[in-house]
């Protein structure tokens, strides 16, 4: 078995932190800004100096690749992205970078013999944060091979016009051609050129450390619904309307939200569910809300479950404290299951190195689930101090990194040695 460097990880560490630096212990590094240019400069330069080849797609994904004995057979690619999420942290996204440059970094340095090509890679607006939607490379890349639900909202040339959240005149098109790092179609991620995709991640919760597990293997990304919950009052002035005549939307609202809280609680227990989203119109001190819309996120791995809470929105009252409510479909995924075969790759390298283990799966989504649908594929965890992600709290010790990184490296081997 091999391992990967500590000192060199603590490195990486450290360098891509400063891009972005929030001055708070972490980082804002949104998609193709100065600062996530800078994260891919790092990555070049680095790949570069240990003989990688460097190549870029026309969705300035980069590709880092170490040629194996036998070039012609198809690469296995590590993959995931360096931009973040306003006053996110220095782990997420990444971190699955890092592994995937001290995977090559380990090759080179121990000469580790390899059949097949090795490519490190990065993809392009994980996040969302600046430019929506999130996974969008991902999304476009693989989208010949998506559901056609999600197909829809990733066509190429929709995203291209997407607009910035900061700056309504410039949009990710023109982020791309003033990147540097546009390239040509044929270059993209492909399952002819590719045969299988690795991702590292933090776990982003709390389940690994408090099982004082050190990786987390990775068997799917959960099954999600999202709804949009509609409810319709009257506006009225706030000081001149009796109680009694009053349709409030907002407190309809709130007795809405506390009948899905109390019916979903009585569903399966490791169902989770989240209100993130609120708007209330006019939101005005002085006037009766007229209408409120509020989102609903839950996740689970089985359909069933998931069903069960469409039944549960579906079977809300459609009318309290005389306002109707409605809902609407946001958006939908089905759970998507990594290759077992990659699976098992994973769990043998990890326990051949020793390291404390359990089976886990993922809550949110990330580009390894798009790329899922294209080739076999699948991601490793590492835990998340207090269970804290997309915050500057984010945290995983260098040397939970360095072991996440050694399980790629040799999960990858036993791949590259199996094909």
């Amino acid at each position: 078995m091999y391992t990967c460097d500590l000192d060199r990880m603590a490195d990486k560490i450290k360098t891509m932190s400063k891009f972005g630096d929030a001055g708070h212990g972490g980082i804002t590094r949104y998609s193709l800004s100065p600062e996530a240019l800078q994260a891919r400069g790092e990555f070049v330069k680095r790949m570069e100096a240990i003989g990688a080849e460097i190549k870029t797609d026309d969705m300035a994904n980069v590709y880092a690749t170490l040629k194996g004995s036998e070039p012609d057979l198809p690469n296995i690619v590590m993959a995931s992205h360096c931009d973040s999420v306003k006053n996110g942290g220095n782990y997420d996204g990444i971190l699955g970078v890092m592994g995937a440059m001290e995977v090559l970094e380990s090759i080179a340095d121990q000469k580790i013999p390899h059949k097949h090509n090795v490519t490190a890679m990065i993809w392009t607006n994980e996040e969302g944060s600046l430019y929506p939607p999130a996974m969008m490379s991902s999304g476009v890349i693989c989208n010949d091979y998506l559901p056609d639900d999600i197909k829809k909202n990733f066509i190429h040339e929709n995203m291209l016009a997407s607009k910035s959240v900061l700056d309504p005149e410039k949009t990710f098109g023109e982020a791309l051609e003033a990147s540097g790092y546009k390239g040509a179609r044929e270059n993209r991620l492909n399952n002819k050129d590719y045969m299988a995709m690795f991702e590292l991640h933090i776990e982003q919760g709390p389940i690994l450390e408090a099982a004082k597990k050190d990786i987390g293997v990775v068997t799917c990304v959960l099954g999600m619904i999202n709804y949009k919950i509609k409810v319709y009052g009257q506006s009225d002035h706030a000081g001149t309307t009796p109680m009694k005549y009053r349709q409030d939307a907002l407190y309809g609202a709130s007795k809405v939200l506390q009948y899905l809280h109390d019916e979903l609680d009585k569903l399966d227990p490791e169902l989770v569910y989240t209100t993130g989203e609120i708007y209330c119109h006019p939101n005005v001190h002085t006037v009766i809300p007229d209408y409120v819309e509020f989102s609903i996120d839950a996740r689970h791995e089985k359909p069933e479950v998931i069903e069960q809470v469409v039944n549960v929105i579906k079977s809300m009252p459609k009318e309290v404290v005389k306002c109707k409510v409605d809902y609407e479909v946001a958006w939908t995924r089905d759970t998507v299951y990594y290759d077992k075969e990659l699976v098992n790759y994973v769990q043998e390298a990890v326990d051949e190195l020793g390291y404390s283990n359990q089976k886990i799966n993922s809550g949110a989504g990330h580009d390894a689930q798009f790329a899922a649908y294209m080739m076999p594929t699948t991601m490793v965890f590492v835990p998340s101090k207090d269970g804290h992600s997309h915050c500057e709290p984010e945290y995983t010790s260098p040397e939970q990194c360095t072991q996440g990184a050694s399980v790629l490296l040799n999960a990858v081997l036993k791949c590259d040695a199996d094909k």
